[in-house]
């Protein structure tokens, strides 16, 4: 049986990525330690690895597909295959941000500020090409993490991945520059995406996943009208398109039904009542493909 092997990110990652796995139909069994879990799919074979090396092992065939940071794929300069970008994050739909970061009474407010100072961070090669694209000069040192409190005791200023900047704050650092914005990549190595099999596989898993996320923040809205109140209904609903409009048995009488976003609903479900709409069915999605 032909085999698709698929890395997963372990880490901060991991169990939202198993989660969108689970919504796209995949479920995956493993505990946080295990680096091999199992998936209810016989064609595919799941690894754990670090973010950090992901595209590394894509690019040099020892995975077909990954998962990981944008911002990982450029720090490595890996070539390979851009399925997909799926925007989530361990807290959020946003894409994440590397920053440059000082502590509040310090001097450094520009990039340029840098020159001949020591900078500490987890994306060294991200940073590298940062300062060398400013014309800077500048000791940059790899962080094993705790990054926050290296300074300034041991380093003059940071580069660090945030969400929020809450952690930054927490340790009286301010941001004075975003050096890139980052978010999720479903990718695959040439290898794989020249084997057609592979390919359609992957495709397929990437529609699935794609899928998923769009629905991540929707419902499906039912509803029952009488005709007279129809267009005055209509116009109150969101939609992708446009809503499902369908005669009902009894005369008079249509049901609707359109996905909105969810946090408009407790909007509009009064308004639709009171426009003279009956039956009014809230549902979750685990799916939507445009």
């Amino acid at each position: 049986m032909k085999k698709l092997v698929i890395g997963l990110p372990k880490g901060s990652l991991q169990e939202s990525t198993y989660a969108l796995f689970k919504k796209a139909g995949f479920t995956i069994k493993g505990g946080s330690r295990s680096y091999f879990p199992s998936i209810d799919d016989d064609e595919i074979e799941i690894r754990i690895l670090r973010s950090q090396e992901m595209s590394r092992y894509v690019e040099h065939g020892m995975l077909d597909a990954g998962i990981t940071g944008l911002d990982w794929i450029a720090a490595n300069g890996s070539d390979v295959v851009d399925l997909c970008s799926l925007v989530y994050s361990k807290q959020s739909k946003r894409p994440v941000r590397w920053v440059l970061a000082v502590p509040n009474d310090s001097d450094i407010a520009t990039v340029k500020d840098l020159q001949g100072k020591k900078i500490a961070t987890e994306g060294v090669g991200i940073v590298e090409r940062y300062l060398e694209e400013n014309g800077v000069k500048a000791d940059v040192e790899f962080s094993w993490g705790a990054t926050e409190v290296k300074v300034p005791d041991f380093v003059d200023a940071i580069v660090d991945i945030t969400e929020t900047g809450s952690s930054l704050r927490a340790n009286n650092l301010k941001i004075i520059d975003t050096i890139m914005e980052s978010y999720t990549k479903f990718f695959c190595s040439k290898d794989a995406w020249a084997d057609e099999w592979k390919k359609q596989k992957l495709e397929k898993i990437a529609l699935l996943l794609k899928a998923a996320l769009d629905a991540a923040d929707k419902v499906l809205l039912k509803l029952n009208v009488q005709e007279a109140n129809l267009e005055t209904v209509k116009e109150l609903l969101p939609a992708l398109h446009s809503p499902t409009v369908n005669k009902l048995t009894d005369d008079g009488w249509y049901a609707i039904e359109t996905v909105v976003d969810e946090s408009v609903v407790r909007e509009i479900i009064p308004e639709l009542k009171d426009k003279g709409a009956e039956g009014i069915i809230e549902l979750s999605l685990n799916k939507v493909v445009a």
